[in-house]
């Protein structure tokens, strides 16, 4: 799974780590998105080719439907278990996308720090 964080670097140009990785995993290993993750990503391009190519891009990635009760439920446990370590993560979404990952057994992408914590004391797995 890439998080919006490397797909917005990537798009831009921005040479990171983490999108020199999704460089190379992309047509050699199995690349994968979410649905908030493409609103999160398709609602920041200005130009309509640049929307586009984007769109056409992350459509043809499998993308996961990852919100439902189940996945609200354990999103709000964890931030709560987070908030009990003394950590407020800034996004809801993140916290929502890293529980989708958490729960799933799907390593994510990330170049966003608000994940360390989920990596650190929940269990996310890291595609770095």
């Amino acid at each position: 799974m890439v998080d919006s964080s490397v797909w917005i670097d990537y798009f831009n140009g921005t040479a990171t780590f983490a999108t020199q990785k999704l460089d190379a995993l992309l047509g050699v290993t199995p690349v994968c998105t979410g649905d908030l993750i493409l609103a999160e990503v398709l609602q920041g391009f200005r130009q309509d080719k640049d929307y586009q190519t984007a769109k056409t891009l992350l459509c043809a990635l499998p993308v996961h439907a990852m919100l439902g009760m189940d996945i609200s439920i354990k999103s709000a446990d964890n931030f709560r278990k987070l908030r009990q370590q003394g950590i407020t993560v800034r996004k809801t979404i993140d916290t929502l996308i890293a529980t989708y990952c958490i729960e799933n057994g799907l390593p994510l992408l990330y170049s966003d720090r608000d994940f360390l914590p989920f990596q650190q004391y929940l269990g996310l797995q890291t595609a770095l």
